[in-house]
């Protein structure tokens, strides 16, 4: 039986979304109170369901593209939904806001996730009804190109809910992964942000351009990380595996480990310091050509990933 989603928000994310759940099948229910987000959502959304089918990331884009509707109300975007995906903006007020209309409104078997990228579900969901049926699915932007999603519900979210997730997620081409327990900025922005941190420590404090900074990671352990984690990495950078790799050179990393990058590299003087290395800001548009550029060259990553098998 066909199976429908709500996407509330058309940005970034919530037409990403869209994709993801058009291409596998779902209809899809695109709403956003600004109807100009909406209509150019449609638009990007038409135009990379095009850009994914040359890369055989979607076998028919017509037919994706005949499968999600946009309307103007959240009402008629809630009707009769198996699944409600949020994408509005990440301030708590605007959560507690609108899960509190969408837990009202939604059918009462519906799941109700959230996109947010650190706000914890417990943060904007205990006061509901249905606050065993919420949960959050932080995806990695651009979700139709990137397919982790990080599941973490609240303490009172039904593990049932959490299962159902899994497999939901599975089913429409995304890599779940639950976090066991609520955490600020969940899994990988955490990692993320760790990285960032000596990245802005290490231009900032003048050991490295930003420019030979960003080759390290792309042209060095990027390579690695986009087939393998870093725990899988460090196996096999040592004969015995991880044991053996943390008896080599555990000293190491625990003599840099007990001075982490400090929390003033995100001041705005650091902040100004780094930017300035970068050179000047890119325009909008400079901005939108290098996005329509990553994003060509996820496809193709994508692409190539589908074709390799996982077996070593």
């Amino acid at each position: 039986m066909e199976k429908t989603v709500a996407v509330i928000g058309a940005g970034l994310i919530g037409r990403a979304w869209a994709m993801v759940f058009a291409r596998a099948g779902w209809r899809v229910h695109v709403h956003d109170r600004d109807g100009a987000q909406l209509r150019a959502a449609q638009a990007f959304i038409a135009t990379s369901l095009d850009e994914q089918a040359e890369f055989g990331l979607v076998a028919d884009p017509d037919a994706a593209r005949a499968r999600i509707t946009y309307v103007g109300t959240l009402a008629e975007a809630l009707a009769d939904v198996d699944w409600v995906q949020e994408c509005l903006p990440e301030t708590l007020e605007v959560k507690r806001e609108a899960f509190a209309e969408i837990d009202r409104l939604a059918p009462a078997d519906a799941v109700l996730a959230s996109s947010t990228s650190a706000i914890t579900a417990s943060q904007f969901t205990e006061a509901l009804r249905g606050r065993a049926r919420c949960l959050v699915a932080h995806p990695v932007n651009p979700p139709h190109l990137v397919p982790i999603v990080e599941l973490c519900g609240a303490p009172w979210t039904s593990p049932r809910v959490i299962e159902r997730a899994q497999r939901v997620y599975a089913e429409v081409g995304q890599v779940p992964i639950v976090v066991l327990r609520e955490i600020d900025g969940f899994i990988l922005n955490r990692l993320q942000g760790a990285l960032l941190s000596e990245a802005m420590r290490l231009v900032e404090e003048g050991f490295v351009s930003p420019q030979d900074l960003d080759k390290t990671v792309c042209d060095g352990l990027g390579l690695r990380w986009s087939f393998m984690g870093p725990l899988a990495t460090i196996e096999l950078n040592a004969p015995g595996g991880v044991a053996d790799y943390c008896a080599r050179y555990g000293a190491g990393l625990r003599r840099r480990a007990a001075t982490p990058a400090p929390p003033e590299v995100w001041d705005d003087g650091n902040v100004a310091k780094v930017a300035a290395a970068l050179g000047p800001p890119a325009s909008a548009s400079e901005i939108d050509t290098r996005m329509r550029w990553r994003d060509r060259r996820l496809m193709a990553l994508a692409a190539h990933k589908r074709a390799q098998s996982d077996s070593t």
